[in-house]
């Protein structure tokens, strides 16, 4: 699995400069330009699809702050939802689209990306219909619920020469970018063990969330995607093997459907080892990495910010960024560029994860060691 670590070392010295040029010297609009041509303040036209808090909260305001890209559209399943994203956003009837009504998105130039914000079970649909339109996507995390859908989602894009982009918006967070450059450069010499865990309280007890036909399983396949990456960029390796543990339910009821915590084990080919948690039950944010010379952790290490590192030298200081603002920003300076995305912002990048999401159940489930494939 050399390549993908390789690919983390360009994108930390480069911060993804380094993504190759397209063959067609034209950019998302079809006009000439050179490979190292300023995109002349021109800003991609973003769809929203699904309207819930993540993109309520998080998305449409960083989409205000954002140099490469705007708010131009909605696509939402709720019509009272409508009028109130309309108002606040000046979002024209004519880019306001539901579900049924969705496709006609091929003939909205004002379109250039669609974002697909849904419940994990619909991410292959909406991505596949999006390529279908023409469209560029940005999908959230993780990226589908089995690894034949993730599948069908990069043929898909590929098929329409569009670009699939997953939610990965910590790569472009500068602590998380210091965290991954003191690990795979060695800076306190090799990694030998790192604990990286996620998880929080969940609230409602009828969220899609806790039901496993919508999300594919419990906190592993929500914030436990964070633990399994955050041991990835840290070593800059692939796991060979992962042993993993169901925790008991202490809310048998409301955790019918899915795990409520989770614990695994990562054997890296260095010989690094990794712990992970991840829960619905408590919280835990950290990611700790232990080395030859010293030792460095960021905690809070996930979350919406701002997150907080140091090392066994002394404190990790690093500006303050809005995550979704620098991720929907790199992500679109990239396409209106005419390059290629970097191999760690992928459809492929979120089908090794979602590889691993499978292993780690597989694991827990027949308490065996899952020898993991390169």
């Amino acid at each position: 699995m050399q390549p993908t670590s390789l690919s983390r070392r360009n994108f930390l010295a480069g911060l993804g400069a380094s993504a190759l040029a397209l063959p067609a010297l034209t950019d998302v609009f079809g006009n000439p330009i050179q490979s190292d041509s300023p995109n002349q303040g021109r800003k991609l036209g973003i769809a929203l699809v699904g309207l819930g808090y993540y993109s309520k909260n998080l998305l449409a305001p960083a989409l205000q702050q954002t140099q490469n890209c705007r708010l131009a559209g909605i696509v939402t399943g709720t019509p009272s939802k409508v009028e109130e994203w309309k108002q606040k956003y000046n979002i024209p009837q004519a880019n306001v689209y539901d579900y049924k009504t969705f496709d006609r998105i091929a003939d909205n130039k004002d379109i250039d990306v669609v974002y697909v914000v849904l419940p994990n079970s619909m991410h292959e649909e909406f991505v596949v219909r999006a390529a279908q339109a023409g469209k560029h996507v940005i999908c959230e995390k993780p990226m589908a619920i089995t690894p034949k859908a993730c599948q069908n989602m990069i043929d898909a894009c590929k098929k329409a020469n569009k670009q699939l982009a997953i939610g990965y918006r910590l790569h472009y967070e500068p602590f998380t970018k210091e965290v991954m450059r003191l690990g795979q450069e060695k800076v306190f010499g090799p990694v030998k063990f790192v604990e990286s865990s996620d998880g929080f309280r969940s609230g409602d007890p009828n969220q899609w969330r806790l039901k496993k036909s919508m999300a594919g399983g419990g906190p592993l396949m929500d914030v436990g995607i964070y633990a399994i990456q955050g041991a990835r960029y840290v070593t800059g390796e692939e796991p060979i093997s992962v042993t993993a543990q169901f925790a008991p339910k202490t809310d048998p009821q409301k955790f019918k459907d899915v795990e409520e915590a989770m614990f695994w084990q990562f054997q890296f080919p260095s010989g690094a080892m990794s712990n992970s948690t991840t829960s619905y039950a408590a919280g835990v944010e950290r990611l700790y990495a232990s080395c030859e010379k010293g030792w460095f952790e960021l905690a809070p290490a996930f979350g919406y910010g701002p997150l907080k590192g140091r090392t066994s030298k002394g404190p990790i200081e690093q500006p303050v960024v809005n995550h979704q603002a620098a991720h929907m920003d790199g992500v679109c300076k990239d396409l209106l560029d005419g390059k290629n995305l970097p191999d760690h912002i992928t459809g492929e990048e979120g089908l090794r994860d979602v590889k691993l999401l499978e292993a780690i159940y597989q694991a827990a489930e027949t308490g065996r060691k899952i020898q993991l494939k390169s």
